[in-house]
């Protein structure tokens, strides 16, 4: 099991290390330079590890990360109950990720397979790279402890260690090669491909038997995930970054949806939410949610904790509008961006006065049937979920628990 020690808090170390001494032989201690603090963090010997530890397979590929560069509140912002929609400016950060393949090459373990995470060094990723890790890591040790058990929905971290160029390595077991945007991406082309060669076998039953089990798949996609979010939630941690390419799919075959189990990754921008580390004002990576939580009217530490979990449902609910959409469409007709500003810019939240324009649209015409089935349970979830008014969106066990998540409407 692995835990966090609370006396492990240091202000006198500036950069993260992953310990390789032999005599630690019941910690991995490192550090991490905060604004106020230096933090340092310390996890059981489970999570001992070295560059040994693993064989290193294929480059499985790349990502980055944007930066908020900006929260201004002018130009188009709009005003709601809770406080401010912001349209903010986005640009590209310097933190560049590597995934490889590879699998653990001793102990009891060997030969388990394992997905290999690339934080770069403190040169190409300055001390962002490192504070991302640590971050990181800290997250899914704590997750990973509790006493409640281990949670299918996360992705299971198995070590870590730094490389003689000070690159950071977090090796992940393998829960599968695709996300849920690779997932919609594969089953868009697949609508455009059908609909362009108009298959001879592609009858009027065989498409109904097709889109029951893409509605079954989607809703199975989305409580996998959900219940990831309402164990974080649980235990005091945000994931403040929730996508679609946070989710990863051990399928995308849709007739293989009762052996899917969705997991969350992705936690370098979690924030831990227990009161004391909120009345502390330690913050990395949570001074935009904080600020836009004051501007909400969140403004002790119980009312931004509260309007953190809502951020994080927002999210969910943005996750749930794209993989009722995406995958209901041909490519190229909705993404996340276009979706999201249809959403918040063009509709500002009325999914009622969305639903209208989408049935005008016929190429929308199976989105809007899915979040129609039930008497319009979707749309009434999503609305939920994406409630202007951060304190009338639902927890992450009410989505969970809604008539359209627990399969009933499909």
């Amino acid at each position: 099991m692995i835990l966090v020690s609370p006396d492990c808090f240091s202000t006198s170390y500036s950069s993260m290390l992953f310990s390789r001494n032999p005599m630690l032989s019941s910690h991995l201690c490192f550090t991490i330079k905060r604004t106020i603090q230096s933090r340092r963090l310390c996890i059981a010997s489970s999570l001992i590890t070295s560059p040994d530890s693993f064989e290193v397979g294929r480059l499985i590929g790349s990502y980055g990360f944007m930066n908020i560069t900006s929260y201004s509140a002018g130009g188009m912002d709009f005003e709601y109950s809770g406080g401010q929609l912001k349209i903010q400016d986005v640009g590209e950060g310097s933190v560049k990720i590597r995934l490889y393949e590879g699998r653990i090459a001793q102990g009891a373990l060997r030969g388990t397979p394992v997905v290999l995470k690339v934080y770069p060094g403190q040169r190409a990723g300055g001390i962002e790279a490192d504070k991302m890790a640590a971050n990181e890591l800290n997250a899914h040790a704590l997750l990973q402890s509790s006493s409640q058990g281990k949670c299918q929905n996360l992705l299971m971290l198995v070590g870590g260690f730094e490389t003689k160029t000070g690159e950071q390595w977090l090796a992940f077991r393998d829960g599968g090669k695709y996300s849920a945007a690779d997932y919609a991406k594969v089953t868009s082309e697949k609508n455009s491909k059908s609909i362009a060669i108009k298959e001879s076998s592609w009858n009027r039953f065989d498409q109904e038997q097709t889109i029951k089990r893409r509605r079954y798949f989607v809703i199975k996609l989305l409580q996998g995930a959900i219940t990831g979010l309402a164990y974080m939630h649980d235990h005091d941690r945000l994931h403040q970054s929730l996508g679609p390419s946070s989710v990863v799919l051990n399928t995308i075959a849709e007739r293989e949806a009762p052996y899917l189990v969705p997991r969350l990754r992705d936690l370098a921008f979690s924030v831990d939410i227990r009161i004391s580390n909120l009345e502390d004002g330690l913050w990395s990576f949570s001074e935009g949610l904080w600020r836009r939580a004051i501007a909400a009217g969140a403004s002790t530490p119980m009312e931004k904790q509260a309007f953190g979990i809502a951020d994080d449902i927002y999210e969910a609910g943005l996750l749930l509008a794209y993989l009722a959409f995406v995958p209901f469409c041909e490519a190229g007709i909705v993404d996340t961006l276009s979706l999201q500003r249809l959403l918040e810019n063009t509709f500002r939240l009325d999914l009622e006065a969305m639903r209208e324009y989408c049935l005008a649209d016929d190429r929308l015409e199976e989105a809007v049937k899915f979040l129609d089935l039930g008497d319009r349970a979707g749309w009434q979830l999503l609305q939920a979920m994406l409630n202007p008014d951060f304190r009338k969106r639902p927890i992450a066990e009410a989505v969970l628990n809604h008539r359209f998540m627990t399969g009933t409407a499909v």
